[in-house]
């Protein structure tokens, strides 16, 4: 297995780490989880960058890659919707996990012709973003319940109440377009009379 490959699985192995963490009530466990998510973002920069540059791309990497970013920004994101300290609504999550499907399915429309779906600009900004914005989150979580700083009332308010609610919503308007994007250019693979 080539180093790309291995950084990719790694990503995925490092997911149950980061759920884990999320959940236990030990001390700086948001933190322990914010490095973690960090470590598995950072593999994405780096494995498909790698790939590319040492002409080590392959069909596995190609498979499990889009997967691991998907597996990985819901589960953060569903975690994100389930705890009280995070003020997200549900239906951020469910726009970006039927874009997800839409995708998925595009793609294995492409495969059956022979065409290859890579990655668009649109598509590696909105994986970019998303995966930021969680960061930003779970250093906020971090930030406000593993170390008692002292934060103002308001402070915490606009927050919880605008900005990650901001960070979410602009995510989930990435999600959309990189949506329209695929759809627009894959459309023709659609055909409803087969």
């Amino acid at each position: 297995m080539n180093l790309p490959n291995k950084l990719t699985l790694l990503r995925v192995v490092l997911i149950p780490f980061f759920l884990l963490f999320m959940y236990l009530d030990i001390p700086y466990h948001f933190l322990i989880a914010l490095l973690i998510f960090s470590a598995a973002s950072i593999t994405d920069a780096l494995d498909g960058k790698i790939a590319r540059a040492r002409n080590l791309v392959t069909n596995f990497g190609k498979f499990l890659d889009p997967l691991a970013d998907k597996v990985l920004v819901i589960a953060a994101l569903t975690v994100c919707v389930e705890f009280s300290e995070v003020n997200m609504s549900a239906i951020p999550l469910i726009i970006i996990i039927a874009r997800e499907f839409m995708v998925s399915g595009l793609r294995l429309l492409a495969a059956n012709s022979g065409i290859v779906v890579a990655a668009g600009i649109w598509g590696k900004l909105k994986t970019a973003f998303t995966m930021a914005a969680i960061v930003v989150i779970l250093l906020w979580l971090s930030l406000c319940y593993d170390f008692d700083l002292g934060l103002s009332d308001s402070l915490v308010s606009a927050v919880d109440n605008v900005a990650v609610p901001v960070l979410i919503w602009i995510s989930t308007v990435l999600t959309i377009i990189s949506g329209g994007v695929y759809l627009k250019g894959y459309w023709h693979l659609i055909d409803s009379d087969k």
